[in-house]
Order: structure tokens, then C-alpha cells, then sequence
């Protein structure tokens, strides 16, 4: 009966992972058809659209996509996404660490209603505010710089507020007693405690922080009009021209080098990743 078992759970096994391995090759196969297609011509992109493989390799598209367009070279673009992503992503994890030390540690006025306004944040979709916002930064003559996408991030972002009030909340609260008997003040115990052993989830925040401002394409279509500040992932739709032929090569070449960064930080951050994400919510 043991014996049966086992070939029970083996089988099961077996099935699981043919189904995962099946899965994940559907889920990759539309990445793996654009980084390819982007060593083919143009023509031949769509005409060979069923296979993977180009006829010949060619480098021509990555030549062409980063001359960009106008004169403006892609150089230009990555530099932005990189100042775009780099403060904000500086921005969101600081502000974010802060208040959630603050939820989790600190009791003050209204402390329940600030906390329920924060999660209801969270729950509203950016086309909700989209309009508001505008006409607030717009009033303020903030629209046509970067200051209405980066300026935001510096007062907390729900998601990784929540983030770190519950692994702080796993955090002995023998460590804070401890430090103040020490004579630390709550910021000394913030930076010299709490900020350490945070550290999982403050790069949880950083890596989905940067990914979203890298990946973002609303905000500077709303903001931006000036192509000398364009980000990559507004400047790809450059290569778009419904009126008349698009180079969907260069498109498809300048789309695979704006996954490199992102694939740098999952492959060197992924430890802390998934640290941060698995010991969410985990009391100590």
C-alpha cells in the first residue's frame, strides 16, 4: 500500500511539473518571439512571424533603435528612466520606511482613521486621481517637468507603507525598550535598530519601486511633452507611426536592452525578494 502510494505522489509530481514547465513556456514564449524578432528585418519580422528563429542574425535594428529619432539618441532616454526611477525609487523607500515605523511604533492622534485613509489609497486605481492630480501640478506649473512623477514618491506609497509595518510589527518590541534604557531617542531607534532589520523588505520596495517607474507610461505621456525628457518607455511609441510604417525592429531591439536593468536587479536582488515577500505578515 506504501509502495502504491508513493507511485501515486510521483506521478502527481510528474504531472505537476510537465504542467508548470508547459505553463511557463506559454507565459515566456511572446518575450522570447520580441527579443528574437529584434535581430530581424523589419520585412521579415512579420512575414516569419511563426518562427523564432531569423533567417539571418543581423545587428542593424540595435544600431538604427539607439540613433533614436529627431537626433535624440536612446542614450538620452535611458539616462532619463535612470533619473526618473533612480529618485524615485529613493524617494518611496525612505518616505515609506518612515511611516510605516510610525504606524507600527508611535501612537498619536487619529492614528486608526490615518491608517484606514492610507489603505484606502491603495485601493484606488490611478485613473481615479489621474485628472485632479493634473490640474493640481498644472496649477502649480509643475506639468512639462519630471517634479509631478518624482515629488509624489517622496510622501509614501501604500503598498510598501503596508509592506513595512508588518515586518516591523515582527520586530521584538524587547529591542526598542532595550534601546531607550540606552538613552536612544524613537529616530536613533529607527535608524540603529529598526532600519537593519528591514532591510529584506526595504529592497522588496526598492526593486517594485523602481520596476513600476521604469515600466511607466502614463505619467509622462500626461507630464511630458519636451522629447529631450522622455523616458524609454514613452519613447518606444516613437517607433510607432499609424500613418505610416513603424520600425518595429528598432522597437522591438530598444524594448529588449529597457529589460536589461530590470532583469539585473530580480537576478541580483532576488534573495531579499523573496525574503521580503514571504516574511510579510509573519509576527515575531
Amino acid at each position: 500500500m506504501k509502495t502504491g502510494y508513493k507511485e501515486k505522489r510521483t506521478a502527481i509530481t510528474v504531472i505537476y511539473h510537465i504542467f508548470t514547465f508547459f505553463f511557463a513556456c506559454v507565459m515566456i514564449y511572446p518575450l522570447v518571439w520580441m527579443v528574437m524578432s529584434s535581430f530581424k528585418n523589419t520585412n521579415e519580422i512579420f512575414r516569419t512571424a511563426a518562427s523564432l528563429i531569423p533567417e539571418t542574425f543581423s545587428f542593424t535594428n540595435y544600431h538604427v533603435g539607439w540613433k533614436g529619432f529627431a537626433g535624440y539618441g536612446f542614450a538620452t532616454f535611458f539616462k532619463n528612466s535612470f533619473i526618473i526611477a533612480g529618485l524615485s525609487t529613493v524617494g518611496a523607500v525612505i518616505s515609506s520606511a518612515v511611516i510605516g515605523y510610525g504606524f507600527s511604533r508611535i501612537d498619536f492622534k487619529f492614528k486608526g482613521f490615518w491608517f484606514a485613509c492610507m489603505l484606502l489609497s491603495m485601493m484606488l486605481p490611478f485613473q481615479v486621481i489621474m485628472i485632479p492630480q493634473y490640474i493640481i501640478f498644472n496649477q502649480i506649473g509643475w506639468v512639462g517637468s519630471y517634479l509631478p512623477i518624482i515629488v509624489p514618491q517622496f510622501f509614501g506609497q501604500g503598498f510598501f507603507i503596508f509592506l513595512n509595518i508588518q515586518f516591523i510589527k515582527g520586530i521584538p518590541m524587547d529591542l526598542d525598550e532595550a534601546a531607550r534604557m540606552d538613552g536612544c531617542s524613537i529616530y536613533s531607534i529607527f535608524v540603529r535598530i529598526i532600519l537593519p532589520l528591514i532591510k529584506p523588505s526595504l529592497v522588496t520596495s526598492a526593486i517594485f519601486s523602481f520596476m513600476w517607474r521604469w515600466d511607466d507610461f502614463l505619467a509622462a505621456l500626461l507630464y511630458l511633452s519636451d522629447p529631450l525628457k522622455y523616458p524609454v518607455s514613452y519613447a518606444l511609441k516613437m517607433f510607432s507611426d499609424p500613418t505610416a510604417g513603424s520600425d518595429w525592429g528598432a522597437m522591438f531591439a530598444m524594448a529588449t536592452l529597457s529589460l536589461i536593468p530590470i532583469f539585473v536587479i530580480f537576478l541580483t536582488m532576488q534573495k531579499y525578494l523573496v525574503e521580503g515577500i514571504a516574511s510579510t505578515g509573519i509576527k515575531g
